[in-house]
């Protein structure tokens, strides 16, 4: 089967579990996955699974990109924040949803093949950074919508400090992998109102920039 085959066969699958939003199931038919997993990965680019991939994390499974995706709600004209670039493929799919996305990671080699993969898509909305994730990106701020692609403990207060009014931000949160549930946030106009959407499994947002020497 070719990989226009195990997309289809992909999104159908999205479809039925509840991917309703067609901008969303729209990006995740422009972006091709197989780029942005590791080469004995590729014949796998399309199943509905998470894969490993470098400095021992991960690229979600694409029922868990889409739904976190449909579950920030990003309108054409919204800046996004990322955090946990990882391989790049849910920063590419936001790129095709918002004027502009902006995310972090704390690995440079990550981040550098990150950057390789948007700029053979001439995707040139995305502006990366390696950085503590926790502390959002604060010369940017406010995000119409901010989005963790890593489990945190607690919600980082960065990140809420740092979403603009009428702002959302979906996170996966809890203190083991068996226990992780992804939260959304969104900010009115005198707090914060939480809903708790999914139990996932992610790997741990972890503060600061990685050693990789």
């Amino acid at each position: 089967m070719n990989d226009t085959a195990q997309k289809i066969r992909l999104l159908m699958e999205l479809r039925r579990q509840g991917i309703a939003d067609t901008r969303v199931l729209g990006a995740l038919e422009r972006i091709p996955r197989s780029l942005f997993v590791p080469m004995s990965f590729k014949d796998q680019a399309y199943e509905n699974i998470a894969l490993p991939i470098a400095c021992g994390q991960t690229i979600s499974q694409p029922y868990v990109v889409a739904f976190m995706t449909q579950a920030l709600k990003v309108g054409e004209r919204m800046k996004v924040l990322e955090i946990g670039t990882g391989s790049g493929y849910q920063a590419a799919v936001l790129a095709k949803l918002c004027r502009r996305v902006y995310t972090i990671e704390r690995y440079r080699s990550l981040m550098r093949e990150a950057e390789e993969r948007f700029a053979a898509l001439k995707i040139s909305n995305i502006t990366g950074r390696v950085g503590d994730g926790a502390k959002g990106w604060a010369e940017q701020a406010p995000f119409d919508r901010i989005i963790v692609t890593a489990a945190a403990a607690a919600v980082p207060a960065a990140l809420k400090a740092q979403l603009a009014p009428e702002g959302i931000l979906v996170i996966p949160v809890g203190e083991d992998a068996s226990g992780q549930r992804i939260l959304r946030i969104s900010r009115t106009a005198e707090d914060f109102t939480e809903e708790s959407l999914l139990a996932v499994r992610f790997v741990p947002l972890v503060e600061g920039i990685a050693d990789e020497s």
